[in-house]
């Protein structure tokens, strides 16, 4: 089962792990990552754009090579974009297996492709403007240990 989305609204983490973990009854472990806009270095806003050809057809990918990597029962992969506040949640992943190593691997793993490889383009306003945000060097190492 993989359930991936582009939301231009909120969601509830919260709703959206209780409908996964009910769509993988056999699965023995569930992991997931929510991911917030940091209200850190005077962020207001964060503002998220992406390449619809090439988003959610990129984000389906991920998952698919997510569940053929690890022995997964099941990948649900969810990224806001749009314009958002701090404390908001910006993207939501969650892996079913039946062994937890798998379900913690497979997030970590689509949780480095989205920050690192993902078709989206983030900037944030601060008071003195809007600032383009780049993956970190740590991002590339984070990506770099898959391969």
């Amino acid at each position: 089962m993989i359930d991936v989305r582009l939301l231009e609204k909120g969601f509830s983490a919260g709703q959206a792990l209780a409908r996964f973990a009910k769509a993988n009854p056999g699965s023995g472990g569930i992991a997931s990552f929510v991911g917030k806009v940091r209200p850190d270095n005077d962020v207001k806003a964060l503002h998220l754009t992406h390449y619809e050809p090439l988003t959610l057809p990129g984000m389906e990918e991920l998952a698919q090579a997510a569940m053929s990597r690890f022995a997964l029962e099941g990948v649900l992969a969810w990224h806001r974009v749009g314009y958002l506040q701090p404390a908001a949640p910006i993207v939501l992943v969650a892996a079913a297996a039946r062994h937890r190593r798998d379900s913690l691997a497979a997030v970590d793993y689509t949780m480095d492709h989205l920050k690192s490889a993902a078709w989206f383009w983030k900037r944030e306003k601060r008071s003195d403007g809007w600032h383009w945000i780049e993956p970190r060097g740590q991002d590339h190492d984070d990506l770099a240990r898959w391969n």
